[in-house]
């Protein structure tokens, strides 16, 4: 079993069960979905983030307990991550630096589409001199804003003004873009490749949990 971390508490059963069906075909093994409590707009901001940590670790443990071999932490800011695998002896894979290191080989320049004034670190730290523009929606504070009409072309229009600005593919450093599936609008209206964190973390999660040991490249 892999267990993975939803950070937004209010989901209903669909979207809760979304992330998870993104990347089912990726995994041999079966999905274990759980949402951290008590955080409606997930995390979008430092306190957000500092809440979600000892929830994350809580849920990550519980979910060992339960026999996942595997951790994935579906948010981009990848709350928990570190705290997680100093107390867990399963990988842990954090959507955010899986998304990012997947970006950096699908292209050289990268734009950042996202909810927050600022890149999260988990994503500025792998990505380095690569990220060459970021972008929010108008109108977008929170994953919950995503759910919006309106937003897919705002979105849409972000992501052409970073193909002008000079990005080669568009990581989404919001996993509430995979909810709404906008990586394929994305593709047809830039012609650049997309790399969304919950697929990413999910491949990773497929190459760490591929066999017994620990494998090596």
């Amino acid at each position: 079993m892999i267990g993975l971390i939803r950070v937004v508490s209010t989901l209903d059963a669909a979207q809760l069960g979304s992330h998870a069906d993104a990347i089912a075909h990726l995994l041999s093994d079966e999905i274990r979905t759980v949402a951290i409590p008590d955080q409606p707009t997930g995390v979008h901001d430092d306190e957000t983030f500092a809440l979600a940590v000892p929830k994350v670790v809580d849920a990550g443990r519980a979910l060992v307990a339960e026999g996942a071999r595997a951790l994935i932490v579906s948010c981009a800011a990848d709350p928990g991550v570190p705290e997680l695998r100093k107390v867990v002896d399963v990988p842990v894979v954090g959507a955010g630096s899986a998304g990012a290191a997947l970006a950096l080989a699908a292209g050289g320049r990268v734009g950042v589409l996202g909810i927050t004034p600022e890149v999260p670190h988990a994503v500025t730290d792998v990505l380095g001199p690569a990220l060459v523009a970021d972008r929010v929606p108008d109108g977008v504070t929170s994953t919950l804003d995503l759910l919006r009409p309106e937003t897919r072309r705002r979105a849409l229009d972000a992501t052409e003004e970073m193909r002008q600005a000079g990005a080669e593919a568009i990581l989404f450093a919001c996993t509430g873009l995979t909810t709404i599936g906008l990586a394929q609008d994305v593709t047809e209206r830039t012609g650049l490749p997309v790399v969304d964190a919950v697929l990413a973390a999910g491949a990773v999660a497929a190459f760490l949990t591929s066999s017994p040991h620990q494998p090596t490249i």
